[in-house]
């Protein structure tokens, strides 16, 4: 994952923008990986882990009712997250993940592995994706971090 995050390094360096994360389900691993470059915080603003409802709400200003109608692994909450990055950072990019890693968690129609991703430009509408990934905790979270990661490039035009 160490070669993900120096291209997406590059590439915020190169165009000049900042990053800020909001994490769920990875914990803060993407923020990791990024700041283990040297020189991260040229393009590296901040990360938010988020890992309960509560905190979601409280510091990305995710509304109760999204939480209640679709829960927090669905687009709709990763959208409010990545739109809620935007609002509490002066970051101009933002990403933002939710899922169920297991090995519980999972709810009908929501298996272990459901992952929700969103990425999102300052004055632009969020992409938002829902990915299923295989395996144990340790591997749907490893996965989710590099899918982030490539989404990230991709945004960035560098994928």
């Amino acid at each position: 994952m160490a070669g993900l995050a120096y291209q997406v390094g590059e590439a915020l360096l190169k165009q000049g923008r900042m990053l800020a994360v909001a994490e769920s389900c990875t914990g803060g691993w993407v923020a990791k990986c990024l700041t283990d470059i040297a020189g991260s915080s040229q393009w590296f603003e901040c990360g938010f882990v988020t890992y309960s409802n509560h905190s979601k709400q409280e510091m990305l200003g995710v509304p109760a009712a999204s939480l209640e109608a679709d829960g927090a692994v669905s687009e709709a909450c990763v959208r409010e997250m990545a739109t809620g990055v935007l609002q509490h950072s002066p970051a101009d990019l933002a990403l933002a993940i939710s899922g169920i890693a297991g090995p519980g968690g999972d709810v009908p129609g929501k298996p272990v592995g459901t992952v929700c991703f969103a990425w999102a430009t300052r004055g632009g509408a969020p992409r938002v994706e829902t990915r299923h990934f295989s395996g144990d905790r340790e591997a749907v979270r490893r996965q989710s971090v590099a899918h982030a990661m490539e989404g990230l490039l991709n945004v960035l035009g560098a994928g």
